[in-house]
């Protein structure tokens, strides 16, 4: 027996108590997949757990018991992975049935680097099928839902890994986003999720949506987890052209600048236009003042940036993800072996091999293509977008800039997103760090309802941005876990 508390565990604490012998990794992954057994018919949220667990943490508890210390950034610590990125030793399906049985022979850049850190990769966690929305949908798994609301989906498209490490099921968890899916299952599950500058974090070996927006970020219950997590994938990768714009500006530990006494003389604006003005984005509103309070009592200035950049106009004038969305998954599945049944989203259309929530927009991106007049028209103003975004920081002196990730509470199940404001950052490419706000009351929700809260910044400004979220968490302490 232990007196560990595994509730809401943390990187630090996990470790600590590995080198006190008051813990082994054995014992935090039995109670791990206990949990799983207890909490997934509920949650519905895994697609496959590791089978070689706990033979894993033998040989974590095993070094620690002869070295008298820890192997890597993350040893031992227990991982939740979108279904997305390529694993050696599980399945990869995107969450489709087209992948279904589908094991790569190389691992993605990000799993190879959690490996690395000796990470033990816990479980491969549902998505919304091939991420391509955001209610956390597959033709796999079917519907995840929200461990806070079980009548709520858990944002998307990396619901699977924001249900769980909410339900406190893993301590780290790793997501993709396109569009706003890293942060919005962390804004609809009470956690801190990173949408990275693209080109920090590799993209090689995900399975692609749009490699024009793409990037991986974690999603984890504090800032520091979410900090160490993402000292570990950041860097140049040759795989990934992209990576090569970090040179330089990666940071070899962005632990380093978690600072709870940051935000005195920081100037934070308030972008207005991303608050929603309609009767159904009262309850968001009514967190996010109370939310932004927590600024100004500890030495932060709050400026308003009025600024009319338009949620629906940058989805629908800005985002090239369903344009992308063809070119880039046919590029993954003909590395497929010449026997599998499909090697196109056509065949997979033709085959029926998708869950109906997903037909529309993949026959949406089938009528769509790259180089069209159109796609450099949206590409053309990606470029007028950021130099916009980066005129207002400067003409307010700002530090960084904040606004609720979605205008309304994330969707029922069997609905749609609406007024999600990701898209802002991954139009720029800008970094973003997503974190608790706060909760709605609902009679659904034991607990509530959470709601998420944005900090964009300029590119490459992942540490000032950690050190502003890390601020605001400790001096709020929203995060509450659901009542399961």
């Amino acid at each position: 027996m232990t007196s560990f508390d595994f509730i809401e565990a943390t990187v630090a604490k996990v470790h600590a108590a590995y080198l006190d012998g008051s813990l082994t990794c054995r014992a935090l992954c039995e109670y791990y997949l206990k949990r799983i057994e207890q909490l997934e018919p509920r949650i519905n949220s895994i697609i496959c757990v590791n089978p070689k667990t706990l033979e894993e943490a033998d040989r974590f508890d095993a070094y620690v018991k002869e070295r008298r210390r820890l192997c890597g950034a993350l040893h031992g610590i227990p991982v939740m992975l979108k279904d997305n990125f390529n694993t050696t030793d599980m399945p990869t399906t995107a969450g489709s049935v087209a992948l279904k049985g589908w094991v790569p022979q190389k691992d993605a850049f990000v799993t190879k680097r959690l490996r690395e850190s000796s990470a033990l990769i816990l479980a491969k966690t549902n998505l919304h099928e091939f991420a391509i929305w955001g209610e956390t949908v597959s033709s796999i798994l079917g519907q995840s839902v929200n461990p806070y609301d079980p009548t709520r989906t858990p944002g998307g498209s990396s619901g699977g890994t924001g249900a769980t490490i909410a339900a406190n099921i893993g301590i780290v968890g790793l997501g993709t986003d396109t569009i706003n899916s890293v942060r919005s299952p962390a804004s609809a599950n009470s956690l801190v999720g990173i949408r990275p500058t693209i080109g920090l974090v590799s993209r090689a070996g995900i399975v692609p949506y749009s490699l024009t927006q793409d990037t991986a970020g974690p999603i984890c219950r504090t800032v520091e987890d979410a900090a160490r997590c993402l000292s570990v994938i950041a860097g140049y990768d040759p795989d990934d052209a992209e990576t090569a714009w970090g040179v330089g500006h990666v940071v070899e530990d962005y632990a380093k600048y978690l600072d709870e006494n940051a935000l005195p003389g920081k100037r934070i604006g308030v972008l207005e236009s991303l608050f929603g003005k309609e009767d159904v984005n009262r309850s968001t509103n009514a967190v996010m003042s109370e939310a932004m309070k927590v600024f100004e009592a500890n030495g932060a200035t709050l400026v308003p940036a009025r600024d009319d950049i338009d949620q629906s106009w940058l989805t629908s004038e800005t985002s090239v993800h369903l344009d992308d969305f063809r070119r880039d998954l046919d590029s993954y599945l003909r590395g497929l072996p010449t026997d599998w049944p499909v090697h196109s989203m056509k065949e997979i259309l033709d085959k029926g091999l998708f869950h109906p929530f997903s037909e529309s927009n993949m026959r949406d991106a089938m009528k769509l293509e790259v180089g069209t007049p159109r796609y450099l028209e949206k590409m053309y103003n990606k470029i007028g977008l950021r130099t916009r975004v980066l005129k207002i920081m400067a003409d307010l002196r700002l530090d960084a800039m904040i606004y609720p990730h979605q205008q309304q509470l994330v969707c029922k199940c069997g609905d749609s997103q609406r007024q999600r404001n990701g898209v802002l950052c991954s139009s720029t490419g800008f970094p973003s760090v997503c974190v608790p706000a706060g909760f709605a009351p609902d009679e659904n929700a034991p607990v509530g309802v959470p709601v998420g809260m944005e900090i964009i910044g300029r590119p490459w400004s992942e540490a000032l941005l950690i050190s502003i979220a890390y601020a605001f968490e400790q001096h709020s302490h929203f995060r509450k876990p659901p009542a399961l």
